[in-house]
């Protein structure tokens, strides 16, 4: 790069970078020709094509790369980043669920109740008829 310019990539034509024989990578809005690295990388090549056409820092974060492989980065940088090329963000949000419906409870204690007061006639007709039984006797 000549006299500090830096070149600026949108994420378009940073993700036509996305094999073995042309592999760049976008990290903390900086842009990474990674393809000489690809062989030596310790997780193997696979991770780094994995990570091309994205933004690529979380996945660079969460493996926890030494200080030192931070430092070796800088042999690969090409340029930066537009960050407005890269889409925003989704933040999660979990599906909707349906909410407990209060309304339902008189429903189960009217299902309760068809149940238990056929018992409770049935039980009544019994206790009147052995009652009964055992007064005539």
């Amino acid at each position: 790069m000549s006299g500090g310019e830096r070149k600026v990539y949108t994420l378009a034509q940073v993700s036509e970078h996305n094999n073995p024989k042309d592999c760049w990578l976008v990290i903390e809005g900086r842009v990474f020709d990674v393809t000489k690295f690809l062989e030596d990388h310790p997780g193997g090549d696979e991770v780094l094509l994995s990570a091309t056409g994205k933004d690529a820092t979380d996945d660079f974060e969460d493996v926890g790369h030494s200080s030192s492989a931070r430092a070796m980065m800088d042999e690969f940088y090409v340029g930066d980043i537009d960050s407005a090329s890269i889409p925003t963000k989704m933040k999660y949000t979990p599906p909707k669920q349906p909410h407990y419906n209060q309304d339902k409870t008189p429903e189960f204690i009217i299902k309760v109740l068809q149940f238990l007061i056929p018992l409770l006639i049935l039980g009544v007709a019994v206790g009147i008829r052995f009652y009964t039984k055992s007064a005539s006797a």
